[in-house]
C-alpha cells in the first residue's frame, strides 16, 4: 500500500505490506505493522547503523562507504545477528537514521519485539520484521528531535528506568580469571575510604560457566565475601552469564535437555568465548526458566548480591535457523523472571544486551565492546574488539538511549601500571564516563601510585555539570570535550551536529 506522509515540512512517499494510514504522534508518526519502506530522496546520507547487542558496531557511515559491521564470521556470532548481516548493504537493528550534510535526520524505528532490522541504499530506507511484525516510528527532523521523540515513544511501550549505580569497583580489568578470594579481601581492605558504592566480583570466581557455584580459589564461599563488602560499606556486586553454559559444563552434561537446540537436536552454538564455544539454555521451556529463577535466589537472597552483571544475554535470543522462534520476547520474558526473582531493589546491568527487550527491565546497558589499556588493536580493525578507541566511539552512539537506560560505556583508567593509554585518551574514557553518570574503575589501590590515588578520588568525588553542544561535543564544567576525532573513523570523517 503506497502513501505520501509530511514530516518536517517534506513529504515522503511510503510503502506499507500492511493496511492501515500512518497515525500522528508528537514528534513523528507511527506507521502499521510488517515491512515498510520509504523512498528518502536524501542521496548519498550518512547512515546511523545500531548494533544487535552491546557489542555491536553503532555508528555513522556513508551509504557510498562500506557498510559498519563485524567482519569476522565467528565473532559475529557473539557479537552481532549472523542471521541478517549483509556485507554489502547497509544494515541495522532495531533503529536505523539518515541524514544529509544539513543535518536534516530521517529516522525509522521498531516499536515492537519481533527481531526488527533495517537497511538503507541510496534511494529506500526499508524496515521489517522477522515473522510477523509490529508498528513502526517515522520522524523527519534534527537529529536530537528524531531520536527524543523515539525515546518518547519505547518508553511509552516498555518502560524506562532511573536507577543509578553510582561508582563501581570492579575486578576484571585487573585481574581477569585469575581473581582469588585472597586477593580480593586485601582489595577490600585498600578500597574501603574510597567513594565507591559498588564493589562487584567478575569472571574467575565460579566453577565453570554454567556451574554457578564457587571454585577453589574461594574457599570461604560466596556469601561470605558479599558480606565483607557489605561490612566495609559497599553493595556487593557479581558477575553471571545465566542463559549460557560451557559445553563441558555439568549443566550441559548433567541436564542437557535445559540447552536450546536447533532442527538437527544439536545444542545451538550461541557465540565463541573462553577458547571455544559455548551453547543457550532454551528459554521457551518451563524448567530452564526456573534454573534461572533458582540461580537468581540464590546469588541475591542466600549470598546477599545487590547488583548483578548479567553478561551474554544475548544468547537468550540466540537465533534457531529453520525456525520462527520469538526470540526476544522469550529473552524479554527470561529477564522478567530474573527482575521479579531478585526484587526491584536490585541493580541489574546487562552486558550483550538486547535493547528493545530489555528496555523497563534492566537499570543499566552496555554501550560497547570491552574496554582496553589500549587505544586499537594492532592485529584487528573489527569494530567490536576489546578496545578503548572501539568503546568510545559505540558508547558516544548510543547516548540517545540515556533518557530510557543507564548507558554503560565501561570502566576508566588511572593507573599507570600496564597502561598503554595517552593522556588524551586516558581523558576522552573519564568524560564519557562523566556523560553517562556511570563511572567504573578497575585499578586495585594497591596498584596506584600517591598521586594517581588521589587523582582517582577528586574524579570520583566530583559532580560535573554537563551540557551538550553537538553530536560530539560537550561542556563538562565549562571546559569543551571534543570526541570527533575519537570516532572520525566510524564517519568518513563528516561529523554532523546534532541539532
Amino acid at each position: 500500500m503506497a502513501q505520501l506522509v509530511e514530516l518536517g515540512g517534506r513529504s515522503f512517499a511510503l510503502q506499507h505490506a500492511a493496511h492501515g494510514a500512518p497515525r500522528p504522534v508528537p514528534g513523528g508518526v507511527v506507521l502499521p505493522p510488517g515491512r515498510t519502506a520509504i523512498l528518502h530522496g536524501l542521496g548519498d546520507a550518512s547512515f546511523y547503523r545500531h548494533g544487535h547487542n552491546s557489542w555491536s558496531p553503532c555508528g555513522w557511515r556513508r551509504l557510498s562507504e562500506a557498510p559498519l559491521r563485524v567482519p569476522n564470521p565467528q565473532r559475529l556470532v557473539t557479537a552481532d545477528d549472523p542471521t541478517f548481516d549483509d556485507p554489502t548493504r547497509h544494515h541495522s537493528s532495531a533503529v536505523a537514521a539518515l541524514q544529509d550534510a544539513d543535518g536534516r535526520t530521517l529516522l525509522l524505528g521498531a516499536l515492537g519485539l519481533d527481531t526488527p532490522r533495517l537497511a538503507a541504499d541510496h534511494d529506500t530506507l526499508t524496515g521489517w520484521y522477522a515473522t510477523g511484525g509490529a508498528e513502526w516510528f517515522l520522524a523527519f527532523g534534527t537529529e536530537d528531535e528524531v531520536f527524543t521523540a523515539y525515546t518518547d515513544q519505547l518508553a511509552e511501550r516498555f518502560g524506562a528506568g532511573g536507577r543509578r549505580a553510582g561508582n563501581v569497583w570492579c575486578s576484571w580489568y585487573a585481574y581477569y580469571e585469575t581473581i582469588t578470594e585472597t586477593q580480593l579481601a586485601k582489595d577490600i581492605a585498600d578500597l574501603t575510604g574510597l567513594p565507591f558504592d559498588v564493589v562487584q566480583i567478575d569472571d574467575g570466581w565460579e566453577e565453570l560457566v554454567g556451574d554457578w557455584q564457587p571454585n577453589a580459589k574461594f574457599p570461604s564461599g560466596m556469601r561470605s565475601l558479599a558480606e565483607r563488602i557489605t561490612d566495609a560499606g559497599f553493595t556487593a556486586g557479581l558477575w553471571l552469564a545465566p542463559f549460557i553454559a560451557l559445553p563441558h559444563s555439568r549443566i550441559a552434561t548433567e541436564r542437557p535437555e535445559l540447552l536450546l537446540r536447533g532442527p538437527d537436536g544439536r545444542p545451538v552454538v550461541a557465540g565463541y568465548n573462553w577458547g571455544g564455544p559455548y551453547h543457550a539454555l532454551d528459554l521457551a521451556r518451563a524448567d530452564a526458566l526456573e534454573h534461572v529463577a533458582g540461580l537468581i535466589r540464590t546469588v541475591v537472597h542466600d549470598w546477599g548480591y545487590r547488583y548483578l552483571k548479567l553478561d551474554f544475554i544475548n544468547a537468550g535470543a540466540a537465533p534457531v535457523p529453520g525456525t520462527d522462534r520469538h526470540r526476544e520476547e522469550l529473552y524479554r520474558a527470561a529477564l522478567r523472571v530474573i527482575r521479579e526473582t531478585a526484587g526491584d531493589d536490585v541493580y541489574l546491568l546487562g552486558s550483550g544486551a538486547v535493547l528493545l527487550p530489555s528496555l523497563g527491565l534492566l537499570d543499566g546497558l552496555r554501550s560497547g565492546p570491552d574496554v582496553a589499556p589500549m587505544w586499537d588493536n594492532y592485529a584487528s580493525v573489527d569494530p567490536s574488539d576489546a578496545t578503548a578507541r572501539n568503546a568510545v566511539a559505540n558508547s558516544v552512539h548510543r547516548l540517545w538511549q540515556s533518557r530510557l537506560v543507564e548507558v554503560d560505556p565501561d570502566v576508566i583508567y588511572f593507573r599507570s601500571k600496564l597502561n598503554l593509554l595517552t593522556s588524551q585518551q586516558l581523558q576522552w574514557l573519564r568524560d564519557l564516563a562523566d556523560i553517562c553518570r556511570f563511572r567504573a574503575v578497575s585499578d586495585p589501590p594497591s596498584w596506584l601510585t600517591p598521586a594517581e590515588l588521589e587523582d582517582l578520588r577528586d574524579y570520583l568525588d566530583a559532580t560535573p555539570a554537563i551540557r551538550r553542544l553537538g553530536r560530539y561535543r560537550f561542556s563538562i564544567d565549562g571546559r569543551d570535550v571534543d570526541f570527533g576525532p575519537a570516532v572520525a573513523a566510524d564517519t568518513g570523517g563528516q561529523l554532523y551536529p546534532i541539532s
